[in-house]
């Protein structure tokens, strides 16, 4: 049989096919260059597309474009001697979140002589409350010596708690210019709960019979209508739309769940299911709600209970279980059976504080005179629960814990001294006063602390006067090892950088 004739478009495929070009056979330096472009999260896809790519990804001339865009007065070499500078990159970025550094910008700001309630950093802004009184402190006008604040009025009593949430989860939301935007609420001893953006108060819900003790962690439920709950001193449980229906002002709970019998202190939404939400009274009963039951039989939503030994610090929610630091010991209870499958933590007298980081199994309880490092792991394999490591040298309670997958910082109302630890082995990286410099033991100690990736504000007050701190690592050069602190010396060891490196606040290609 003859061999048939190859056909025109036969012919122009074969040339069409003997003339394309790979992404390999593109020059390595010239991608390089057309990477360096790119975001953090766009170079950790490019790194997990193939061996190529992650090739290009790792050059030295995409990461020394993000070293010299963040720290432009900064060398590489001063960061990773023998290896690329991606690795050095990564070990500066983990330097200044662990606020390895004797020079950070440095600010004090004074208030009046009442202690600090509550303290969150939003961006720009630091934001406290003393008593009924909220402020909004502008960081910006600190680096330009000037001072910009504005007082956030309308509660009549002492605030209770304070949330951040993301506009785009509201129906304020507008335009795309405003996805990274938060609005802050705010709980009171007035019975009320306000919603406040742009420094002016949005919404005003009102409902409970007594003060409003507690807000939960999250809003509840997914997309659009997205709910807000509080606790109150009445023993309720009450759900208030976030929708734009209604007037501006007052608005009235969507439902109002009953069954705890003493004020709710704690609130958290479950990690598994955004409809449950799981709260604990004063008298350390559990209860777990479904928020999307009908509420007509008034304690029909409660779809588990149980209870915790000890007076209830602190909790939070992962998937679907549940961390409760009650007395002196943290129970984890799963949101499906309401039974408790662990203790996690044990200390021999009461707990002070408590705080989680589920997704690395690791979370530290505060004590007196020193916090401890729990690793959820270990404990699993063990009848007893052991710390990984003791955080030691606070004068009184450990009041106050915050912790991210960098670091765990540590302080007490009783201390000046604010601590500062390493997150995966509990190793200390730095320690410096939250109180006045000339006078450091007039401060009543830490009152309120806030934590923010590279930045730290902290509320202390005396008898004349009110001190809020605020200190940014981000551009900071001197090693805490260099201020002649020996105390402070062996936490400064060199350190490896794997590739497996990773950063819950961005994306950096493993």
């Amino acid at each position: 049989m003859a061999e048939p004739t190859p056909t025109a478009s036969t012919s122009t495929i074969q040339s069409r096919s003997s003339s394309e070009t790979a992404i390999t056979d593109v020059n390595l330096d010239s991608l390089a260059q057309c990477a360096s472009h790119l975001s953090l999260q766009d170079l950790s896809n490019m790194a997990m597309t193939c061996k190529y790519f992650k090739k290009v990804a790792y050059s030295d001339s995409v990461w020394f474009r993000w070293f010299r865009e963040h720290w432009e007065k900064q060398e590489p070499s001063t960061w990773s001697q023998t290896s690329g500078v991606r690795e050095a990159y990564l070990a500066r970025r983990k330097a200044v979140h662990q606020f390895k550094f004797s020079n950070p910008f440095d600010i004090e700001f004074f208030t009046d002589s009442k202690s600090f309630d509550h303290m969150l950093i939003d961006k720009n802004d630091i934001i406290f409350a003393q008593g009924p009184t909220i402020q909004m402190v502008e960081i910006d006008g600190f680096y330009h010596s000037r001072v910009s604040y504005a007082a956030l009025n309308g509660h009549k009593a002492r605030i209770t708690s304070m949330r951040l949430f993301p506009l785009n989860e509201t129906s304020l939301f507008r335009s795309e210019s405003q996805r990274s935007d938060n609005f802050l609420v705010t709980s009171s001893c007035d019975r009320s709960i306000r919603l406040w953006w742009k420094g002016s108060c949005q919404r005003c819900f009102k409902g409970h019979s007594g003060p409003v003790s507690a807000l939960s962690d999250k809003l509840l439920g997914d997309g659009v209508g997205k709910v807000l709950a509080s606790g109150g001193e009445d023993g309720t449980v009450r759900l208030w739309s976030l929708s734009s229906s209604g007037k501006r002002g007052q608005h009235s709970p969507k439902a109002t769940l009953y069954g705890h019998a003493k004020p709710i202190k704690l609130m958290s939404v479950a990690g598994h299911k955004t409809s449950l939400l799981a709260t604990v009274s004063k008298d350390s009963k559990v209860r777990v709600w479904d928020t999307t039951t009908s509420s007509a039989a008034r304690s029909s939503c409660c779809v588990g209970m149980t209870s915790v030994p000890g007076v209830p610090i602190n909790m939070k929610c992962h998937e679907a279980l549940i961390y409760v630091a009650a007395g002196s010991t943290v129970v984890a209870i799963d949101l499906r059976t309401m039974q408790k499958v662990l203790t996690a933590a044990v200390h021999q007298a009461k707990l002070y504080s408590f705080e989680a980081l589920p997704s690395k199994s690791l979370f530290c309880t505060g004590g007196d005179g020193r916090a401890m490092l729990w690793d959820i792991r270990r404990n699993q394999e063990t009848l007893k629960a052991e710390p990984v490591a003791e955080l030691d040298g606070h004068a009184g309670p450990v009041t106050l814990l915050r912790m991210d997958p960098y670091k765990i910082v540590t302080a007490g109302q009783e201390d000046v001294c604010v601590n500062v630890w390493e997150a995966d082995s509990g190793t200390q990286a730095n320690s410096f006063t939250c109180g006045f410099p000339e006078e450091p033991s007039v401060a009543s100690g830490c009152s309120a602390m806030a934590v923010d990736g590279c930045q730290i504000a902290t509320g202390s007050y005396g008898p004349r006067m009110g001190l809020l701190r605020y200190k940014d690592f981000f551009n900071a050069s001197c090693p805490a090892s260099q201020r002649g602190d020996d105390h402070l010396s062996k936490f400064w060891d060199s350190e490896s950088y794997s590739d497996t490196y990773t950063d819950e606040d961005e994306d950096v290609p493993a």
